[in-house]
C-alpha cells in the first residue's frame, strides 16, 4: 500500500468518524425533541384538566345563581304577594 493510499484511507476513516459524530448529534437532537413533545403533551393535558375544572366551577356557579333566583322568587311569593293581597282586600 502506498503512502497516498494510506493517507486517503486515514482521511476516509476521519470522515466516517465525523459522519458518525453527526449521526450521534442528530440522534441526541431527536431524543431532545421527543422529550419536548412529551412535555408539551403533558402541559396540554394539564391545560385540558384546568379547562374541565373551570367548566365544573362555572356549572356550580350557575347552579348557585339558579338557587338564588329560586329563593328570590320564594321570597317574593311568600312576602310581597300576601302583602299585595291584603292591600287589595
Amino acid at each position: 500500500m502506498s503512502v497516498d493510499a494510506l493517507a486517503l484511507s486515514v482521511d476516509a476513516l476521519a470522515l466516517s468518524v465525523d459522519a458518525l459524530a453527526l449521526s450521534v448529534d442528530a440522534l441526541a437532537l431527536s431524543v431532545d425533541t421527543m422529550a419536548l413533545l412529551v412535555d408539551t403533551l403533558a402541559l396540554s393535558v394539564d391545560a385540558l384538566a384546568l379547562l374541565v375544572d373551570t367548566l365544573a366551577l362555572s356549572v356550580d356557579a350557575l347552579a348557585l345563581l339558579v338557587d338564588t333566583l329560586a329563593l328570590q322568587v320564594k321570597k317574593f311569593v311568600y312576602t310581597i304577594v300576601p302583602i299585595q293581597r291584603e292591600k287589595d282586600v
